[in-house]
């Protein structure tokens, strides 16, 4: 068993990690962990084996001995806080999801310690938590409650090392509504500890993510949790970062950048806004269609329903860009309105895209404050407050350079309440603003308050001793000396009281700009060596531009002697008539080889700190101008890169322009076509009614005039058959007619038999030949005949004369009948052709 130990201590260090003994696992994570920090720096050999090979982290996290997980999670800590950075970004991703699973969930106190130091050694070093914070919400998704519980308070101790400015409570705040609704109640507790965390760092701001996502219940429980932190001072990082433990380091104690690192420190613990944990809304797709049409009305009412649609729609935490200039126009147009409502609507709109876009809504402040301001002349409060409230909401979005000459423009408007209204507004922007205003603005500021401390109105002339108050808070009494010197000890003592109790955020920041101080040690270097340059005179070509005499430039095109005769210039009239000439003369007649001469007079004209102070002032002086140089390109480059967005911008505005108007003018056709066609169908409807009336009114003359040509009555065969004959044309009534014929023929036979007379015979055979009557006539006259016949047995006929008579009546009534028949049948279009 010895010499088997003795073998496992001579093992390599990532062969005993890796051995199937757990002991010698433990015994060789204990030793890493010992070699981890006995290295001198992050280049050791003994990261090499660790760093290539990840796999060996994974092991030691998910070891199955909880005593060899325990010390390969402490190994872990060392390797990371002794590896660096390249130790970090190697090892993370095979042990972050290991450490969720195995290490945070451990049943082992020093393994959950080691875990969670781990997490945070990862934040520390590299930075950053994107990646880390992506890889433990996963953990929240796991099947076990305990695993789930473990990485909540994983998180919550993570954002209470380190804040939510270096982690990003987002992702987190998402997950909440989530692990609230889970069934265990110890992950419940943890996640109401981590909204209690979030809560400290965030305040009412982080509710806008996830609170409408609870129960009522659960909210309640949360604000009752919430009420403990309020009173609480705002939470400060508890661990530092790798980089900051450098930087303050490397800061000198006591130093003036120590106070600037606290007030930056100090805004960074501020709470978050709303702004930065919203998610962006596209407030163009709520916007109705119909929106600058009903803005354009001539009704109020519509104007401000349209106005009202858009403030709902944009009354959000924040707004995700895009194009609003359309609607910018139409609200500065607003500002014009006739009516008040309207225009405390439109401001209001202002207010919300200004607080919702921020940055990005300074592109449109050119456009909307001139109206905004103009339209302050309202002497209503509710419509001033608005006015104020978009005002400030706009100023936000840019600063004060970019809206002080708008301001001081409306500052000598010839409306006073105008001006007042101005005048509140520059006091509460020097309030807000957070850079200190430059000298040629403070000096622009100081004399328009100076001037309105002359006006006749009590609130100008308060409003200008508070604007030089408050500007006093932010420049100091000292520069602000020369724009009190002329003013009466009444307004400085006015004056005095408000920059007292003004509360402001910037401070004059221009007092460590000048460091002739830091500038003087290098002079004293640099003088040694303008003696060793004497000989060969080559620093003096620096020194040729700083006098600015003529007589060098004039009397030489060469720059060296120019240089010898300038020092003597520059330096005064105890050397005006020194050998300067002689200077000169030696230095253009002799080679450049034998200086000694020339560097005998430079000796005695060696104030030596002056010039070199000189020639340092004016090196910072050309590289300020540099600086100033390559500024004014870049400020160039960037004004035609603007120029050519604005050209293509008014280029893409024309063609939309057009595109609408092309569409609606198509609208317009349309319209016009959808309303012929909506004449032409009433006409053909019209038409189709008047051609129904005229054929029921041809029914009812067809049926008057049947009834009128008709003298028999319905029981009348005669009637019977005609009728059904003349009102339905059927295709067989010619064979009714041929058989009707037969029995006529029969009947007139009988008649002629009866009545024996040649004469009645004669006239009785020019009336069957009269054409279209026979068939009538012989009915009758067969019908009277056989009646006649079965009435008398003796064959006596009867009288001749009342047959005769009852024929011709019979075939008169026939004829007239079969022509109406006729004419009937022509007007309705009955009538068969060649017929």
């Amino acid at each position: 068993m010895a010499e088997q130990e003795e073998d496992f201590s001579l093992l390599p260090l990532q062969d005993r990690v890796t051995h199937k003994n757990w002991k010698v696992r433990k015994e060789g994570w204990e030793d890493a962990a010992k070699a981890f920090a006995a290295t001198p720096d992050e280049s050791d050999p003994v990261f090499r084996p660790f760093v290539l090979g990840s796999d060996l982290w994974k092991g030691a996290v998910t070891d199955s001995n909880v005593a060899a997980q325990q010390e390969g999670l402490s190994a872990l800590c060392a390797f990371l806080k002794y590896g660096g950075s390249q130790a970090c970004s190697r090892s993370r991703s095979a042990t972050v999801t290991p450490i969720v699973e195995k290490g945070l969930p451990s049943a082992k106190a020093g393994a959950k310690q080691n875990s969670l130091e781990a997490l945070l050694l990862y934040i520390e070093i590299e930075g950053k938590s994107d990646m880390l914070l992506e890889d433990l919400l996963q953990g929240l998704s796991n099947k076990q409650p305990k695993v789930v519980a473990a990485t909540l308070g994983a998180l919550t101790a993570i954002y209470h090392a380190y804040g939510v400015k270096i982690v990003e409570p987002k992702p987190s705040l998402k997950a909440l509504p989530k692990v609230f609704g889970h069934a265990d109640k110890n992950v419940r507790a943890e996640a109401s500890n981590l909204a209690v965390e979030l809560y400290r760092w965030l305040r009412e701001a982080m509710k806008t993510l996830f609170w409408n996502d609870l129960k009522p219940v659960q909210q309640q429980d949360l604000e009752k949790l919430f009420e403990g932190v309020k009173s609480e001072p705002s939470p400060k990082q508890d661990r530092l970062l790798r980089s900051q433990q450098e930087a303050a380091a490397a800061a000198p104690a006591g130093s003036d950048e120590d106070g600037e690192a606290e007030e930056e420190a100090a805004e960074d613990e501020a709470p978050a806004e709303a702004f930065d944990l919203a998610e962006p809304v596209d407030v163009l797709k709520k916007v109705p269609g119909n929106f600058h049409e009903n803005l354009a009305s001539s009704k109020w009412k519509e104007r401000k329903e349209a106005l009202d649609a858009l403030y709902e729609a944009a009354n959000t935490d924040r707004i995700q860009d895009g194009h609003y200039d359309e609607i910018i126009a139409d609200l500065a147009k607003s500002m014009k309105d006739a009516n008040i409502a309207v225009v405390t609507i439109a401001a209001n709109c202002v207010e919300v895209l200004a607080k919702g876009l921020r940055r990005s809504f300074a592109k449109y402040r050119g456009r909307i404050m001139g109206p905004i301001m103009e339209r302050l002349k309202e002497k209503k409060q509710s419509v001033a407050d608005a006015l104020g409230q978009a005002l400030d909401a706009v100023f936000a979005s840019t600063g004060l350079s970019e809206s002080l000459e708008d301001i001081l423009e409306f500052l000598k408007h010839k409306n006073p309440q105008v001006k007042s209204e101005t005048l509140k507004f520059l006091i509460r922007c020097l309030k807000m603003t957070k850079e200190a205003p430059s000298k040629p603005e403070t000096k622009s500021i100081a004399e328009a308050a100076t001037k309105l401390l002359t006006e006749s109105v009590e609130a100008l002339r308060a409003g200008g001793a508070e604007v030089l108050g408050t500007l006093m808070k932010i420049m100091g009494e000292r520069a602000m000396g020369p724009y009190m010197d002329g003013l009466d000890d009444i307004r400085k003592t006015k004056i005095k009281e408000y920059c007292d109790a003004a509360q402001v955020k910037a401070k004059d920041k221009p007092k460590p700009v000048a460091p002739p101080p830091k500038a003087a040690p290098p002079a004293q270097k640099r003088a040694p060596t303008t003696k060793k340059a004497a000989p060969g005179l080559k620093p003096p070509v620096k020194r040729a531009s700083t006098p600015q005499s003529e007589k060098p430039a004039a009397s030489s095109p060469q720059s060296r002697p120019a240089v010898g005769k300038a020092i003597p210039s520059k330096l005064g009239g105890l050397q005006k008539s020194a050998p300067a000439p002689k200077l000169g003369r030696g230095l253009a007649g002799r080679p450049l080889g034998k200086p000694t001469a020339p560097a005998e007079p430079s000796a005695p004209s060696a104030p030596a700190g002056m010039t070199a102070a000189e020639r340092e002032e004016l090196e910072s002086l050309r590289a300020d101008k540099d600086r100033l140089l390559r500024t004014s390109d870049d400020l160039r480059t960037e004004k035609s890169k603007l120029t050519s967005q604005i050209h293509e911008l008014q280029n893409q505005n024309a063609q939309l322009i057009e595109d609408h108007t092309r569409d609606v003018l198509s609208i317009k056709a349309k319209e016009t076509q959808l309303v012929r066609a909506r004449s032409d169908a009433e006409a053909a409807e019209s038409m189709v009614q008047r051609q129904g009336r005229e054929m029921e009114r041809l029914k009812r003359e067809l049926s008057r005039n049947v009834r009128e040509a008709s003298p028999l009555t319905s029981d009348d065969p005669i009637y019977q058959d005609r009728n059904l004959n003349g009102s339905q044309h059927q295709p067989g009534m010619e064979r009714y007619d041929s058989g009707r014929s037969e029995s006529r023929e029969v009947g007139y036979q009988r008649a002629r038999s009866y009545m024996g007379s040649p004469s009645e015979e004669k006239e009785n055979g020019s009336l069957e030949v009269g054409g279209g009557k026979k068939p009538s006539l012989g009915r009758n006259l067969s019908g009277d005949t056989l009646a006649a016949g079965r009435g008398d047995d003796s064959g006596v006929a009867p009288a001749t004369g009342q047959g005769v008579d009852s024929y011709k009546r019979a075939a008169e009534v026939t004829s007239q009948l079969k022509a109406r028949i006729e004419q009937m049948k022509a007007k309705q279009g009955l009538t068969r052709p060649g017929r």
